[in-house]
């Protein structure tokens, strides 16, 4: 489901290309439309998508993420539901670390894990 977003508009979000991608996750940059802000939009990978226990793990690592305070862990602005697919909403993919790891993953946490997962 995730495939071809580019220019479509889910939720208050435009998207305007995939950043990245990885065995858990497939990370989009997008425009908030209505905070004026440019936002990484992460959603479970198109395998995981009927998965309860991949959705209910996706939910819990951003209350984790959301709780740490880092200058190279992006901030999670939404947890929030396209579709019925889960989705991360979290701040700036045009910093240089978000380009090689998008901010938000397992491994900018500290806790192991690649890009996307």
């Amino acid at each position: 489901m995730m495939d071809g977003l580019t220019r479509q508009t889910l939720s208050h979000y435009e998207v305007i290309e995939k950043v990245g991608a990885g065995g858990m996750g497939v990370v989009y940059k997008a425009k908030d439309l209505n905070l004026d802000r440019v936002v990484a939009l992460k959603f479970l990978a198109a395998h995981l998508t009927e998965s309860q226990t991949a959705h209910l793990r996706f939910v819990r690592e951003a209350r984790a993420i959301s709780a740490l305070k880092h200058p190279n862990i992006a901030t999670i602005y939404e947890v929030g539901e396209s579709d019925g697919d889960p989705f991360l909403a979290y701040g700036n993919p045009e910093s240089p670390r978000s380009r090689r790891r998008p901010a938000g993953s397992r491994q900018d946490a500290g806790l192991g894990g690649n890009q996307a997962h």
